[in-house]
């Protein structure tokens, strides 16, 4: 693949583990800075506090974070999270809580940072299959990430290319997404992102790849798909986003999306597709918005 898309590919290494093997830990699956990803942090010492101070066992430093922001504690055997008033407060699987039990697999997010909660016997291959799913997983809205994008479009246009077959490819940009952000907080504008994407991933194919391709961008590729059922596609999911209610912490947002839609040409590579499609979406933009574009 062309290097215009490769530079655009953010490197993962496996993280080191900071954690002894089989201890109960959590994992940072998603963070605004890619050095915490992966980073464990062992339960088996008692209490744990999380924070953006010093003093925390975990320290995660983002103005989004309280100072101390929230902690764990063992209790009859099991780990509770409690919120310690915080100002954004502490979710878990995307419910707000105020103290719960956690269970193996559960999501904890505070401020712009999600941690996993691993747990039980097989504790190492948890963390193993939590680390090669950051590899190809978006962290926060659940679906494909670019890294993962980009290696199924070479192969999707291979494939076409061979047999001769239509592929398409959609870009899809939230509209006015900084002034959700500036309206109502990011953490709304990351609530907003993800429904966004699983509206999108409840759409498409088996067959069809979803990915977040950047920031607020959602990028589709659609095998055997010419022009014509690519924008039909994409249409039929601004079409979804425009009627859905958003709704967060009492709060209504609207929300619209853009799209632009491109159908594989001969001799095209990857970046040029990928290219053709990315300026429909500016087309779309230019047109005013909540609306499709095709090449």
């Amino acid at each position: 693949m062309d290097s215009e898309i490769k530079t655009r590919v953010a490197p993962f290494s496996e993280p080191h583990i900071t954690a002894g093997a089989g201890q109960d830990c959590l994992v940072v699956i998603y963070a605004p800075s890619s050095k915490q990803l992966g980073k464990r942090f062992s339960l088996v010492d008692g209490e744990v506090s999380i924070g953006r101070g010093i003093d925390n066992t975990v320290i995660l430093n983002s103005d989004s974070i309280s100072r101390r922001h929230a902690g764990i504690e063992i209790r009859a055997g099991g780990y509770y999270l409690i919120d310690r008033h915080s100002t954004n407060g502490t979710y878990v699987n995307d419910e707000l809580v105020l103290d719960c039990q956690l269970r193996r697999g559960d999501q904890i997010k505070i401020g712009d940072t999600i941690l996993k909660f691993l747990s039980g016997a097989d504790l190492e291959s948890q963390y193993h299959e939590t680390i090669y799913r950051m590899t190809i997983m978006d962290g926060l809205t659940g679906i494909h990430n670019k890294r993962y994008l980009v290696e199924q479009l070479d192969r999707e246009l291979s494939r076409a290319t061979r047999h001769g077959r239509p592929l398409s490819v959609v870009i899809c940009d939230i509209d006015h997404f900084k002034l959700v952000n500036d309206e109502f907080g990011h953490l709304a504008g990351d609530y907003v992102l993800k429904e966004v994407a699983q509206l999108a991933k409840s759409r498409i194919r088996p067959d069809d790849v979803i990915a977040r391709y950047g920031g607020e961008e959602i990028a589709i590729i659609l095998p055997e798909t010419e022009l014509a059922g690519g924008v039909r596609i994409a249409d039929e999911l601004r079409k979804m986003i425009d009627d859905e209610t958003f709704v967060f912490e009492d709060e209504h947002i609207d929300v619209t999306i853009s799209c632009g839609v491109a159908q594989l040409q001969p001799g095209w590579r990857a970046y040029e597709f990928v290219r053709a499609a990315d300026t429909q979406l500016y087309e779309a933009k230019r047109a005013g918005r909540n609306c499709v574009c095709p090449s």
